[in-house]
């Protein structure tokens, strides 16, 4: 997975919250909830938000395998890490990526980024535990994407970003939920 990713994207480490500004050209954001509310405070509000997580991820990925990619990081390379919630609520990721960030000369600094991926064949609602997590800012750089990791789904606390293999998917995608959209000229 890490030679594709590579090979795939050679410019850009899988930090998942990097893509929007990598591929802009291929790049859609939708908002889960109405009015761009940001965190959902109610079971109703949570029925939503994975709806519409579950409703673009279904028009990407059904019937298909799709790698669910997790991540935590620490101050040292092996652990332990950040996120226990990543680890209860992601345990058969295999990590397949280490990104190591060592600029800073006192090495209390330096951040060691691990990324975690579980490959399974998407059904509707199997990543809802991770999806709600992410929802309440309390898991982040989570995505899903094809085996071929073209296009790939990262869910943030307040919609997804969604990456595709040309302007025209995107388009097509874009033009299925313009009520998801965000109103503003920059899609953000």
């Amino acid at each position: 997975m890490a030679a594709l990713w590579r090979a795939r994207h050679p410019s850009v480490p899988p930090f998942a919250h990097t893509f929007r500004t990598t591929y802009p050209d291929v790049w859609v954001r939708f908002h889960s909830l109405p009015g761009s509310k940001r965190y959902p405070e109610s079971e109703d509000e949570y029925a939503i938000v994975l709806h519409r997580y579950n409703t673009v991820l279904d028009e990407l990925f059904a019937g298909r395998e799709v790698y669910v990619v997790t991540a935590d990081w620490s101050t040292t390379p092996t652990g332990p890490g950040r996120y226990p919630l990543r680890q209860r609520l992601h345990p058969d990721g295999v990590r397949w990526w280490i990104e190591s960030e060592e600029d800073d000369p006192d090495s209390e600094f330096h951040i060691h980024s691990r990324f975690y991926a579980a490959l399974r064949p998407w059904q509707h609602g199997c990543a809802d535990a991770l999806l709600r997590a992410v929802a309440d800012d309390t898991l982040a750089e989570v995505f899903v994407t094809d085996t071929e990791l073209r296009r790939i789904h990262v869910p943030y606390d307040g919609g997804a970003d969604v990456l595709l293999t040309t302007p025209a998917e995107r388009d097509a995608l874009r033009a299925r939920h313009p009520d998801w959209l965000p109103r503003n000229s920059a899609g953000l």
